[in-house]
């Protein structure tokens, strides 16, 4: 059995698109709010309603990972053996889950199957990563042709995991609240011997919410945050180098990336003030562990 887990956050629309298209590929859906307000969730039990979904309304935001928990746990009761999970600005091609489902059981070592990610818009990125060594670093167009693609980690929304996997690595890690919640996890499941894979032909619609540049001399384009994100991002990486979760090299790389992403958004982008100091917040709460929500 296969569920589909959605967590939403004051959710554009009535989802009913996505509904209907994991409704289709999945035995089941729960939705997960997380605290969205009354106008949104008024809507989302109508549309959850309308398709039959399992709606979970937590009452106050508790992060994603927690999130992501309480609905992986809710269709463990169900009975599901494998859990696909999703944002709510994610939207599935027709042939997803059966592409993930078919490489999944493939090999009873994979974990988890991702799809590829991708953006309609100008600079969009597609989001998957490949152990290079140092640091997980961006697929190249050549390995995006292959059929299927060990990966350093796979973005959550997307991701088809098994629940066998879940048993033996854990949950997600919830005080990491949101960001790199899918990169820590997928650490620890990598270094209990599973492995991660990406099928290219599996398709997702995926939109990050925030904003791109493109810089002179680069290639990839630069994620602009909020300020929030900026904080979260960056107490959280600090907080997987402090506690030596990442891999060594990957702490050397991500402590250059670190003070790369300080700078950027320190002095580069807009709202300047207030991004600095909730970065010089995240800088003293990552290094002494305080993470969870921001007060």
């Amino acid at each position: 059995m296969l569920e589909a887990v959605i967590v939403t956050y004051n959710p554009p629309g009535a989802m009913g698109d996505l509904l209907d298209a994991l409704h289709r590929q999945c035995d089941g859906v729960v939705v997960v709010d997380n605290g969205s307000g009354s106008t949104s969730l008024k809507a989302l039990r109508e549309t959850c309603n309308e398709y039959g979904s399992h709606l979970l309304e937590l009452g106050e935001n508790i992060g994603i990972a927690a999130a992501q928990n309480r609905g992986i746990t809710l269709a463990r009761s169900h009975g599901a053996s494998f859990v696909l999970l999703s944002d709510h600005d994610s939207m599935p091609a027709p042939n997803m889950v059966a592409l993930l489902s078919e490489a999944l059981r493939e090999d009873p070592q994979i974990a988890a199957a991702g799809p590829l990610p991708y953006e309609e818009r100008e600079g969009a990125d597609e989001l998957v990563y490949i152990d290079r060594g140092w640091a997980p670093k961006r697929a190249t167009r050549e390995e995006l042709r292959q059929d299927r693609l060990d990966v350093a980690f796979l973005i959550a929304s997307g991701c088809l995991i098994r629940m066998e996997a879940l048993d033996g690595v854990g949950g997600m890690r919830e005080d990491l609240f949101i960001d790199h919640v899918d990169l820590e996890w997928g650490v620890r499941a990598r270094r209990a011997g599973w492995r991660l894979i990406v099928v290219p032909a599996a398709r997702l619609t995926h939109s990050l919410g925030d904003d791109v540049v493109m810089l002179p001399g680069r290639r990839q384009p630069v994620h602009v945050h909020t300020p929030v994100r900026n904080y979260y991002i960056l107490r959280n990486t600090i907080a997987l180098i402090r506690q030596q979760v990442l891999p060594r090299k990957w702490r050397i790389r991500y402590t250059y990336w670190a003070l790369k992403y300080m700078a950027f958004n320190a002095f580069a982008v807009n709202r300047r003030r207030e991004r600095q100091r909730l970065m010089v917040r995240a800088i003293r709460d990552g290094l002494w562990g305080r993470l969870g929500r921001l007060t």
